[in-house]
């Protein structure tokens, strides 16, 4: 049994001016092939694929050529429509010389978005279907921020999305990807599918599944695939920065032949979000940042500390809002990690620790980013970028600086956008926990794996700036143009989930 693997992964904010091209995926390690591939994000998808494959008799894998996650992470919009074509060109023309496959496991995001194609997953595996053929099994893997229909699963076979945010089954996903595929192409599982959308418009920020009620939705599907062999039941949640055709919430279920139970159980997890569609958005408290640093400075002084204010609107990494709002209101023994700060990390190529810092920090390339901030202290360290984290933080080379500054804060300067989602990350940095009382970050939930889970932090207050920019909760200010906020919960009166496709 032959099955071929590729990758082709983006979650694109279409709102940022800076396209994601062809150079943004070139870098060491990227493209890989062969083993390379096999060997990349073994916790996650590829490894869980990768893992449960080997473990059957006559199974070989080929690595297609593919490109990894580009170095800008989620910080770059639109893909160009000449990195698409590039790279899945190379791809479809590598699976036609290296065939025949029984299989393709594509690992794939859902919030792809590029210039002038609609929906990028499904168009992926259109033309792969057509350079394997009709026998093959196609099978997908997907973040539950996928934005997604029924259109991939017109020319695959099954997808699996991770049902946790922060995403915590990645490799559980991909082990059930390899472990159907396998069936599949035995003849053994002959899927049979339904997606509904379910026209819920909703903000990464309050879509923890930690907590009810997403957790509750999690849950109702985890049930049906309890109760049920062979049910796979899929909850895109939707990426609404991506200004796409098929925004919004999808429940996609998958069974063994079975497409009643298909359309049964797709309607019960779709009728369950609906009628909590009011919980779902309201059960997270935003904080205007103001309001926020002052709650931070309470909690120290009753102490309830440590604090993470968690920045979950900065889209480019370059907001520069929160630490404005820190040293406006004086807030001492703060980290701040990280402002995006490429053009003053490359002015200071020899800084050594010790050196004087005196610059404008963050700011600019679009008005979400706010203006720089003068900064003067002194460097504290210079290290390495980290490699990428959990939910990108580090990678794309260069280094970050850590600068002191006032009552015994520190600022954190990054090349890019950086999610920090646990607390190891910043002490591998040679700062000191005992050293602060609050941990400013840019993150909207992928933090609570490291910060809330392991009970590190205290209090944790989620943060924005008052005004509505692309990272905002206030979906309906954001520039749609493909979609329409109103055709959405809660900016319009949709009559509730409603088929889509076959």
């Amino acid at each position: 049994m032959r099955l071929a693997v590729l990758q082709f992964t983006h979650e694109t904010v279409t709102f940022l001016p800076n396209d994601t091209t062809r150079d943004d995926f070139l870098y060491p390690g990227s493209p890989a092939a062969g083993a390379a591939l096999l060997a990349t994000d073994p916790k996650g998808y590829m490894g869980g694929f990768v893992q449960v494959a080997r473990e059957y008799d006559g199974v070989e894998l080929v690595g297609i050529t593919s490109p990894l996650w580009p170095r800008t992470g989620t910080a770059s919009g639109w893909i160009t429509a000449d990195a698409y074509a590039h790279f899945l060109g190379l791809m479809v023309a590598e699976l036609r010389a290296q065939g025949p496959f029984d299989g393709v496991y594509l690992a794939l995001h859902g919030a792809m978005a590029v210039r002038g194609v609609s929906r990028p997953e499904a168009d992926i595996a259109r033309q792969v279907r057509a350079a394997v053929g009709e026998r093959a099994i196609l099978v997908g893997t997907f973040d539950l921020h996928g934005n997604e229909d029924a259109a991939f699963l017109d020319h695959a076979d099954m997808a699996f999305a991770v049902k946790y945010f922060p995403h915590y089954d990645g490799h559980l996903q991909g082990q059930r990807a390899a472990r159907m595929m396998v069936r599949a192409v035995r003849g053994d599982f002959r899927p049979a599918h339904r997606t509904l959308k379910v026209p819920i418009l909703s903000p990464t920020a309050v879509q923890w599944t930690g907590a009810p009620p997403w957790s509750n939705l999690v849950q109702r599907a985890l049930v049906w695939e309890a109760r049920e062999p062979d049910v796979f039941v899929n909850v895109f949640f939707g990426f609404p920065w991506g200004d796409a055709p098929d925004g919004g919430m999808t429940v996609q279920v998958i069974t063994n032949d079975d497409p009643g139970l298909a359309d049964r159980v797709a309607r019960d997890v779709a009728d369950f979000a609906w009628r909590h569609r009011r919980a779902l958005l309201e059960a997270t408290r935003i904080h205007p940042i103001a309001e926020g640093v002052r709650l931070a400075r309470e909690a120290v002084a009753d102490g309830a500390a440590p604090v993470v204010l968690a920045d979950h609107s900065d889209r480019s990494g370059r907001a520069t809002w929160l630490l404005r709002e820190i040293l406006r209101q004086g807030l001492p023994r703060a980290l701040i990690a990280t402002v995006a700060s490429p053009e003053i990390l490359a002015a200071m190529d020899g800084v050594a620790t010790g050196d004087p810092f005196d610059a404008s920090v963050g700011g600019g390339g679009d008005p979400s980013a706010g203006d720089p901030v003068r900064i003067t202290g002194t460097v504290l360290r210079v290290v390495a970028a980290p490699e990428p984290g959990v939910a990108g933080s580090g990678g794309g080379g260069g280094r970050w600086i850590c600068v002191a500054f006032g009552s015994g804060n520190v600022l954190v300067l990054s090349p890019q956008l950086a999610q920090v989602v646990e607390p190891d990350e910043l002490w591998r940095l040679g700062l000191e926990a005992a050293d602060f009382d609050v941990v400013a970050i840019k993150s909207r939930v992928h933090f609570r794996r490291g910060f809330d889970d392991s009970g590190y932090a205290r209090t944790i207050l989620l943060v924005e700036p008052p005004e509505p920019f692309i990272g905002t909760v206030r979906l309906d200010h954001l520039a749609y143009e493909t979609m329409r906020a109103a055709d959405f919960y809660p900016y319009g009166d949709p009559a509730g989930p409603v088929p889509s496709g076959r």
